[in-house]
């Protein structure tokens, strides 16, 4: 008698134990659905935005209020600072309804190098991560000044693979980026472009991309040759969908001056923002000059 009831006991607290788990499955399964939800119906699709070495998450404060300027589409703008410690530091907010806010993704070590540019890398991943879940969207545009767009190349060719299932960068805007370091002729390749290239297939190919590079002389923006930063093409041209180089001369085309060089504030708002998809005429003036060369792939 005592082993039958045993035996009733034993089955009671195992299909009690199997309720439990089917329930605990099904609301998991109800979250679950509900979050993907929540990623699938996103109307935000922000601008992230990474600044270059020795510059902080305050750099591109200009440049937000130069696209805030005369516009009834008024940009938000959240800061986030990553210390050498992965931890995150958030400044603004998300203004209610707006989206299309700017962040920017900065780090206190912002120096230069080819191994500070992999684990500012890392890091940008991190921050990446927790943007993605608090803010729940779906896609996203990329700006990056100087090595920010190196970030941004190394976070497309080893972690974005992590999200492109639910996450789809749109376009990429590299400002004056080395990517060839300090060599003038793309003859001798850094480390960092030869490894660029090697993994350039991992970038993804649906990428609208527009390398942007500053002519103060000839053959420089006063700080990066012309040469480093058209060697993108070797990375980009023919992976992505489409690929575009400008060429920017006239006032403020020094390097530390194109975030907020106005052509560049233009090329922005007509190529990277969402109310811009379908490209437009190019600015001209007397005292500036752009020169747009497409490549569609």
């Amino acid at each position: 008698m005592m082993k039958q009831f045993k035996r009733w006991l034993g089955w009671i607290f195992g299909l009690a134990i199997a309720i439990i788990l089917i329930v605990m499955s099904l609301q998991w399964s109800r979250s679950n659905v509900a979050e993907l939800t929540k990623w699938h119906n996103s109307k935000m699709s922000p601008v992230i935005m990474i600044p270059g070495s020795s510059a902080t998450e305050n750099r591109f404060d200009t440049l937000v209020k130069k696209l805030n300027k005369n516009t009834k589409n008024q940009h938000s703008l959240v800061k986030v600072k990553v210390t050498n410690d992965d931890k995150l530091h958030f400044s603004g907010q998300v203004r209610q309804g707006d989206n299309e806010p700017i962040i920017v993704v900065g780090f206190e070590n912002n120096h230069d190098g080819y191994s500070n540019i992999k684990q500012q890398a890392r890091r940008f991943n991190i921050a990446f991560n927790v943007l993605a879940n608090q803010y729940k969207f779906n896609n996203f545009k990329a700006i990056g000044h100087s090595n920010g767009g190196l970030i941004y190349t190394a976070f497309l060719e080893k972690y974005y693979s992590n999200y492109s299932s639910r996450i789809t960068i749109k376009r990429l805007m590299t400002i004056g980026s080395p990517y060839n370091f300090n060599e003038k002729s793309d003859r001798h390749r850094t480390q960092m472009l030869s490894d660029f290239v090697k993994n350039r297939q991992k970038i993804p190919t649906n990428l609208n991309v527009y390398i942007v590079a500053g002519t103060q002389t000839y053959n420089s923006d006063g700080l990066v040759p012309l040469g480093s930063v058209m060697a993108g093409k070797y990375i980009y041209q023919g992976q992505v969908k489409h690929f575009t180089t400008v060429s920017v001369s006239g006032s403020d085309a020094q390097h530390s001056d194109l975030p907020q060089n106005d052509q560049i504030i233009d090329l922005i708002k007509r190529y990277i923002l969402d109310k811009n998809d379908t490209p437009q005429t190019q600015p001209k003036n007397r005292r500036n000059s752009t020169y747009l060369n497409d490549k569609n792939n």
